[in-house]
């Protein structure tokens, strides 16, 4: 009755519970720098008893950020700040745990309470944007990208594995490649924005390659005994569903075979005009689809914050992980509140020993 909170292990590392913090960007960076922002930020969501914590989407270049505000990590001055966050989360008693990321097209944007739209292309804050071909995102993204080169293709591989050695040497122990939501790598996948006539483009192969040959830079770099995942958007709910969730399985399957250990399923999000059947869990069951005929472990995110919800996905084997955002925004111990509300015996196992000794003693007056 209690799978949420049941241990999860993967390579070397175990979560303590299946219970995880997705990246979600807090725009708040300056540089691509760390503050006393992200230093309060993400331990507080560790020590409120998720079993892994994930930082936000973190560029592998300055023209990688969403937004000027996003986290960057190109410099080691960036790589020492978020030492600070993943000793911070470790400290609280999560995994830590770190997303790297290139926004493609959807790059040099305002942040979301400032337009959420391209900053115009005479403001001294923006930049060229880069993707597989000159095809604009449209709707409130206009701008037309550039189109990438051979040279800048190898270019961004090698910034994803500088980006990867240095999240290595600052102590995260979890590593998540950001190939979705209509950011670069999710382009190149994407039919509509990569019409490419050369080996990145083409059929469903050629528009992997990317994503493939970037995943096996980084496995070279990574540890082997550290879990390598990636966020992937593998149905764009845009008529073509069948099609698309067919071939992201067999690209899966590669990334598998190419030393992926877990992949966050989620959507592609590469058109604004996609039909997103918002509920509660509704990627649930394309998750146990992917877990089952990929064969690798699997998590996925909207819709699943309820208690129950999260629990039963977890035993019913539709996700070895439920990624769980919003809710611990609004609550730091939510893991807490499910265990309370699944009636685990022990629910205060979930947090660290100073909370559990104090909530204890304040219990039995």
């Amino acid at each position: 009755m209690t799978a949420l909170f049941t241990p999860f292990s993967l390579k070397n590392v175990t979560l303590r519970n299946r219970i995880a913090v997705p990246p979600m960007c807090q725009y708040s960076a300056d540089d691509g720098l760390t503050n006393d922002w992200h230093q309060v930020h993400y331990p507080a969501l560790a020590r409120g008893g998720a079993g892994l914590v994930i930082v936000e989407a973190t560029a592998v270049s300055p023209e990688g950020r969403i937004t000027p505000g996003c986290l960057g990590l190109w410099n080691d001055e960036q790589a020492a700040g978020l030492a600070r966050i993943a000793a911070g989360i470790k400290a609280a008693g999560a995994v830590p745990g770190i997303q790297i990321a290139h926004a493609g097209r959807k790059a040099s944007a305002n942040k979301p309470w400032e337009g959420d739209d391209h900053i115009a292309a005479d403001d001294p804050r923006s930049w060229q944007t880069i993707a597989p071909s000159a095809v604009a995102f449209g709707a409130n993204l206009p701008q037309v990208p550039k189109a990438m080169t051979l040279d800048d293709i190898e270019r961004v591989k090698a910034d994803f594995v500088a980006s990867a050695q240095r999240a290595r040497d600052a102590g995260f122990q979890w590593l998540e490649l950001h190939f979705a939501h209509g950011y670069l790598a999710q382009s190149f996948f994407n039919v509509d924005a990569n019409q490419r006539d050369d080996a990145y483009g083409g059929d469903y192969a050629g528009r992997s390659r990317f994503m493939l040959e970037t995943l096996a830079a980084v496995r070279a770099v990574w540890p082997e005994h550290l879990p390598l995942t990636a966020r992937f958007g593998v149905i764009e709910y845009d008529g073509c569903d069948e099609q698309t969730l067919a071939e992201s399985i067999d690209v899966t399957r590669a990334m598998h075979r190419g030393g992926l250990d877990l992949l966050n399923v989620s959507v592609g999000f590469s058109t604004p005009n996609g039909n997103v059947p918002w509920g509660t869990p509704f990627l649930a069951p394309i998750a146990e689809r992917v877990r089952r005929e990929a064969g690798l472990p699997v998590a996925s995110s909207w819709g699943i914050d309820a208690a129950e919800v999260a629990n039963r996905v977890v035993a019913d084997q539709q996700m070895d992980l439920v990624m769980i955002g919003r809710a611990f925004l609004a609550n730091p111990h939510y893991a807490a509140q499910m265990a309370a509300e699944l009636k685990v015996a022990r629910p205060a196992w979930v947090l660290p020993a100073p909370y559990a000794h104090w909530l204890e003693k304040y219990r039995r007056g």
